[in-house]
């Protein structure tokens, strides 16, 4: 138990900044904290501190294992709480990376539906739009709609993420409707970054994939929406973020014969947190609020 104690004080220092407002955060002596980081330096062969009379802040190794060493301590308490009372409160520290657009448009909701319902687990909601491996950049929870995987790591399918294509009927009245993928060439496009501009579709003879030139790309779901709608040009875009416009007739669908294939949101979760009961709460969390997405 010395190991976990030091890394308490280790992660408690990461936070405060310092040996005593961690130790006023632990209750116990500034030296105490100061023994246990040393302690636990000493252990493992390599400085997680610089020291200054005035400051003290992580080292790069500090920073690389911090996320790790959370991770580390949320899984002892679990394993505690699991061998103690069966209904007490969740206690955990879950790091989880989401897509920018998706979480302010549906999570959100469901991490504050989450932390009302537990609120003894400390969520670090971090928003990437590119893969993440959530073991080596210290995830316990990466969301995302990727077709990647990872090694050490388990995806648990969330919800269907429907694509199309659209634009404002005064773009097509202006530049003419596509009658086949390849036309986009010719077009004004609006591409979402971190699925670039080779754009795919489902035709009678299998895929056929085109090299669009755009003229606005951005990893914001939101602007490529608010640019179709300024008549600006066709987006290949998520149906959740047009479905208000497209009933609305302020949107319409583009190339219908030539469905974009379909994604997957997915949680990428570490092998050895999978089966943490926060890590699992939020994901019960989550499917249920997604299940609810157009």
């Amino acid at each position: 138990m010395d190991v976990l104690v030091n890394l308490h004080a280790f992660l408690a220092t990461a936070d405060a900044g310092g040996f005593s407002a961690a130790a006023r955060k632990l209750n116990v002596a500034t030296s105490v904290v100061a023994k246990r980081v040393t302690q636990l330096e000493e252990r493992i062969g390599i400085a997680l501190f610089h020291r200054s009379t005035r400051q003290l802040r992580l080292t790069e190794a500090g920073q690389r294992y911090v996320h790790r060493a959370r991770s580390v301590v949320a899984d002892a308490g679990d394993l505690l709480s699991r061998m103690g009372e069966k209904d007490r409160d969740l206690t955990d520290h879950l790091r989880v990376k989401a897509p920018t657009s998706l979480t302010v448009a549906r999570l959100a909701d469901a991490f504050a539906t989450f932390q009302t319902q537990n609120p003894s687990v400390k969520l670090e909601i971090v928003m990437i739009d590119r893969p993440v491996d959530p073991v080596t950049e210290g995830f316990d929870i990466a969301i995302g709609a990727f077709p990647l995987s990872f090694g050490g790591v388990i995806d648990e399918p969330l919800c269907r993420l429907p694509r199309l294509l659209c634009a404002s009927p005064a773009y097509l009245r202006t530049f003419g409707t596509p009658k086949h993928p390849r036309d986009l060439v010719d077009h004004r496009c609006l591409s979402f970054l971190p699925t670039g501009p080779e754009w795919p579709f489902e035709g009678p003879r299998g895929r056929i994939n085109v090299q669009v030139r755009p003229l606005l790309s951005s990893n914001e779901g939101r602007v490529l929406a608010q640019s179709a709608l300024a008549d600006n040009g066709i987006a290949l875009i998520s149906r959740y973020l047009v479905e208000d416009a497209l009933r609305a007739g302020k949107l319409q669908p583009v190339l219908s014969d030539f469905p974009i294939p379909e994604l997957w949101v997915k949680a990428a979760v570490p092998e050895r947190r999978i089966n943490a009961a926060a890590v699992q709460a939020l994901l019960r969390t989550l499917k249920t609020s997604l299940s609810q997405m157009p």
